[in-house]
């Protein structure tokens, strides 16, 4: 028995367990992460990587190496759509079921891309490695406690022998059935599980033929009997993904999928008998709609599936995750350095829980329409992807400025420096080198102005002192630091040359000022203080 004091312990090594383990090593928090597996995923599951998941990993330094990952131009698949036929044999009849928007060079200086997290995974444990994190395999968490000081856990190694981790915060991003949030007596809401299905990982060389080149996120074959099946295509064809339903009430096990019926059911919806198929791996697994309760439990946060779980129609899950993890590490790191104030980690389930809640809701619409049984309001109810996964918005203290009563997903993408939403992508030019307005934004907050926003500078540099929080000035113009390529910042952000707009660490605007208000020192140093959680420094300010 040995023991280890760390600052902060992430609890699962999938894409959201690695994600947070990296982005708080980058924010400069030592970590360990424990993952039960003995290496990362075999599986090319969650292949989807949202614009903003990709902005996420640019922050973060990882996404040239993600990107490399990439077979080809993914992008034409994801533009494909989601499509249906009889069999694949009769690609040339499919109809589309949905052509969600996902990016634009106006609104996100990346595009979404395809790669399996077999991949990727192994992008995130080196670079959580490179920025200080200890990532352990084969170890499995045991017991959790924690008290006002700490969290306290058990854990067994790969070899059997017993440890334990003394850490100021735990992150759980331990799976749909999380140990730690059923150990701390955490409960869920939701649908639960809606439908259940088996993955098949196939090889089938022949099947690209019969497709004829068409470029689909997903294609159902309804030919196959007694089921409806789905072929991802983002993740490549070596292997193939096929992912038929079966039905426990019908007295339908995994068990009774063997090999052999695979091959038929692969068949069936390919229109060809003679198809030489190969099985690889079968994988079981439930679609569920379920929220946790509360995503923080004192020193204790949920994050990923072990928070919210949905089906996975429109692939939010592991993007959601990751998303999760980006709010929350900047957060955890603010309070390990000193300067956020006590309400800034709450505002982790203010902000990321009613998303999960938004997320797994569209998820379930989605699937509605996909397996055939949505309404006319169900339809109705179904916001495009890009809204999803871009334009969602946070209520909590840590947007001062924002409006309590907008919604979650509006029914249209408006990205325009409303409080709440992630700040607009503009691209600019400083000294010759191209980038981002998102580029600007990761360990401090930002505060932009124009040619006429002087007045700005000064209260920001008084406020940050007199709060101890860290705040950057960029002056956006045309001889300014940084200068507009596309548009006007203030066309993009909605304010004037000497208005203002402060933007959080993870991009999101917190308040801002459209015109010039007669007291700046007032009107920024309280907005501050709300957005670093410092409640009871918001009047004195």
């Amino acid at each position: 028995m040995h023991s280890v004091r760390i600052p902060v312990l992430v609890v699962g090594g999938g894409p959201v367990g690695l994600s947070t383990a990296m982005f708080l090593g980058r924010h400069g928090v030592p970590t360990v992460l424990v993952e039960k597996r003995q290496a990362t995923s075999m599986l090319p599951r969650a292949p989807g990587l949202q614009a903003r998941t990709m902005e996420l990993f640019r922050a973060a330094g990882c996404h040239e190496e993600v990107r490399a990952l990439e077979m080809g131009d993914s992008h034409p698949y994801f533009e494909g759509g989601i499509i249906q036929t009889t069999t694949f044999a009769q690609i040339d009849d499919a109809v589309i079921l949905e052509a969600p928007s996902l990016d634009g060079p106006h609104v996100s200086p990346e595009r979404v891309m395809g790669c399996g997290q077999d991949r990727y995974e192994k992008v995130l444990v080196t670079k959580a490695q490179e920025a200080g994190c200890e990532v352990r395999f084969g170890t499995r968490l045991t017991s959790v406690t924690q008290d006002a000081e700490g969290v306290t856990a058990g854990v067994r190694g790969p070899d059997g022998e017993e440890a334990t981790i003394r850490a100021q915060y735990m992150v759980a991003a331990d799976g749909a059935s999380s140990f730690v949030r059923r150990n701390l007596g955490v409960e869920r809401y939701g649908r639960g599980t809606v439908f259940n299905a088996l993955s098949i990982y196939f090889r089938a060389p022949a099947l690209e033929g019969l497709l004829k080149g068409r470029k689909f996120i997903l294609c159902y074959a309804t030919a196959a009997r007694g089921t409806l099946m789905s072929l991802s295509r983002l993740h490549g064809c070596d292997p193939w993904l096929a992912t038929p339903l079966y039905f426990p009430d019908q007295g339908e096990k995994p068990e009774d999928f063997t090999d052999e019926r695979c091959v038929d059911i692969i068949r069936t919806a390919a229109g060809r008998d003679d198809l030489a198929v190969e099985v690889v791996w079968k994988v079981p697994w439930q679609g569920a709609q379920l929220v946790a309760e509360r995503f923080r439990a004192e020193r204790v946060f949920l994050a990923g599936d072990a928070a919210h779980v949905h089906p996975p129609a429109g692939g939010f899950g592991a993007n959601t995750g990751i998303h999760d993890a980006h709010n929350l590490a900047w957060k955890l790191a603010a309070t390990l350095q000193g300067w956020a104030g006590p309400e800034l980690l709450d505002t982790y389930d203010a902000e990321r829980r009613r998303v999960g809640e938004a997320m797994a809701e569209q998820a379930m619409i989605r699937n509605r329409i996909r397996h055939g049984y949505a309404d006319d309001a169900t339809r109705a109810a179904m916001v495009d992807d890009i809204i999803i996964t871009l334009g969602y918005r946070y209520h909590s203290t840590a947007v001062p400025g924002g409006d309590a009563d907008a919604p979650v997903l509006t029914p249209r993408l408006d990205l325009s420096g409303q409080p709440g939403t992630r700040a607009p992508h503009l691209w600019l030019d400083r000294d010759g080198q191209r980038l981002s307005t998102v580029d600007l934004f990761w360990d401090s907050y930002v505060l932009l102005t124009g040619a006429r926003g002087g007045r700005w500078a000064g209260a920001a540099r008084r406020a940050a002192e007199r709060l101890g929080v860290p705040l950057q000035v960029h002056v956006l113009a045309a001889d300014g630091e940084l200068r507009p390529v596309d548009r006007p910042w203030t066309e993009a952000y909605g304010v004037t040359e000497d208005g203002a707009v402060l933007v959080r660490p993870d991009a999101f605007v917190a308040w801002r000022a459209p015109t010039p208000v007669a007291d700046p020192d007032a009107a920024l140093g309280a907005a501050l203080a709300g957005a670093a959680g410092h409640a009871e420094l918001v009047k004195e300010a």
